[in-house]
């Protein structure tokens, strides 16, 4: 029997657990979520969501486990994070394109009790389990690419098909982290964003408003969804409204158009070197697109002359710029489609429940104009990094987060992202560390010294260049 305030609790709970569940209540039959030869109703998405929170209930799982998941895109991602959210438990989903020894650090910092990992990346996933030598509950694989996989890693399949499908309800506090979110920015060591429920639904209404999203939306998802931008501005939105989504592994140019044409496709979002490629691609006017209402980029400014050229070409779809980042769940600002073009260049306003700012080195708010570093204050914002105090300390010092970037408002309010406050090169969506790459050149026999840095790019937006000084007597080209 709950007591009083248990009672309420549980009565107002608005959990990420929760979201799923409300939408399979107010449209079963309409479809979730397709990918490959594979589709869900809301219902039936719920269903295989609730299997599998049983089946990860019996092996252990339960409120505040952390699971590590690596992954290119599929079902089973999804299904596997709503299903760990009805147990309270944390999704901790690692880049795949990360090397042993790079997870072997998250897994150890996250303090995952379990590990999934797709079976084209389950070698990696193994060596990392070695390296950090974690004591996993269990470790499990998702059948994607059909590569062979040790016995000692079990079939997520079968957790979808297992016998119980009754609703799993774990209460869930508002603030309580829900998703670890690992960014690198520009720091030799990733840090793990806590996200909330409260983070992630205040981050949901900014993106549904803004975003001018609804249940009618038909969207391609196809950019990685260990990242917050694809998973929980576009993704996990459209499940929260009741919106049709088709997957894809990765951003295939001629797949998306043919895709789009045939299940007309209403909303896609791209990294500018996604659209440029489209754009730039043999099939793009022999392909109807004209079904595309809204197209949304984001990671990296949009060249001018590709604006211009997609509302030639795209003329009826209607263009969003989302700037932010992991620790703000991640949108921060937008830029509507009616000032694409009357602000070039700018990152937009505020979205809704946002609060942006312009300081100087001491944190003094600066005029319309000046130069300086981006901070915010929202709901978005993640709870901090996970153990790490000093870092958060420095992040939110004087109750705004500061976002490292550098920018400027105009006197209409309007942001411009000028330059990264921290040395980082943002490279086809990507955040790409300097520092990082120095290091590894370094390890080079050959380098004396070496410098990182990114210039424009016509397609990546920013290419990642570096100047090597070769040591005394030797000579290095290209291929070195």
């Amino acid at each position: 029997m709950m007591n009083i305030s248990q009672a309420v609790a549980h009565a107002r709970s608005q959990s990420l657990g929760d979201l799923l569940r409300r939408s399979a209540k107010r449209t079963p039959g309409k479809l979730a979520l397709a990918f490959r030869d594979r589709q869900y109703t809301f219902a039936e998405l719920d269903d295989v969501v609730n299997r599998t929170a049983n089946a990860l209930a019996e092996k252990g799982i339960g409120h505040g486990d952390v699971c590590a998941m690596l992954s290119h895109n599929n079902d089973a991602f999804i299904i596997i994070r709503f299903a760990l959210a009805r147990l309270g438990a944390v999704i901790a989903p690692f880049n795949f394109m990360l090397n042993a020894s790079e997870l072997a650090y998250l897994l150890g910092n996250s303090g995952a009790v379990a590990f999934v990992a797709e079976d084209a990346l389950v070698a990696t996933a193994q060596a990392a389990v070695a390296e950090a030598g974690v004591d996993l509950k269990f470790k499990a694989v998702v059948a994607h690419a059909g590569s062979d996989v040790a016995e000692d890693w079990e079939r997520v399949e079968q957790w979808f098909a297992h016998s119980n499908n009754g609703t799993c309800w774990t209460d869930v506090g508002d603030d309580e982290p829900v998703q670890l979110m690992y960014t690198s920015g520009t720091e030799s060591r990733p840090k793990g964003a806590m996200l909330s429920a409260r983070s992630l639904y205040a981050q949901y209404n900014s993106c549904i408003i803004d975003g001018e999203m609804s249940a009618q939306d038909v969207e391609l998802h196809c950019l990685p969804l260990y990242h917050c931008a694809q998973l929980d501005c576009f993704l996990t939105v459209d499940l929260y409204l009741g919106a049709t989504s088709y997957l894809l592994k990765a951003p295939d140019p001629a797949v998306m158009l043919e895709m789009v044409e045939r299940h007309k496709i209403t909303k896609l979002f791209c990294p500018p070197t996604i659209w440029i490629a489209m754009l730039r691609h043999p099939d793009f006017d022999s392909r109807d697109l004209s079904s595309l209402e809204k197209g949304y980029y984001g990671a990296s400014i949009m060249p001018t002359p590709v604006i211009e050229e997609l509302a030639q070409r795209l003329p009826s779809m209607r263009l969003y710029n989302f700037y932010g980042q992991t620790e703000l769940a991640p949108v921060a600002t937008v830029l509507k489609p009616e000032d694409q073009l009357r602000k070039l260049g700018s990152a937009g306003m505020p979205a809704l429940n946002v609060e942006t700012m312009i300081v100087d080195d001491e944190d003094n708010p600066l005029p319309v104009g000046e130069l300086g570093e981006i901070v915010h204050r929202s709901p978005h914002t993640c709870l901090g990094y996970f153990q790490n105090e000093e870092k958060t300390a420095e992040a939110f010092r004087n109750g705004w987060f500061h976002s490292g970037d550098l920018g400027r408002m105009d006197e209409e309010g309007y942001l411009y992202v000028v330059d990264r406050k921290k040395d980082m090169i943002k490279s086809g969506g990507e955040n790409v560390a300097s520092r990082e790459v120095e290091e590894m050149l370094y390890k080079y026999d050959a380098v004396a010294e070496v410098a990182v840095f990114g210039v424009p790019h016509p397609h990546w937006i920013e290419a990642v260049v570096a100047v090597v000084v070769p040591k005394a007597g030797v000579t290095v080209d290209v291929d070195d």
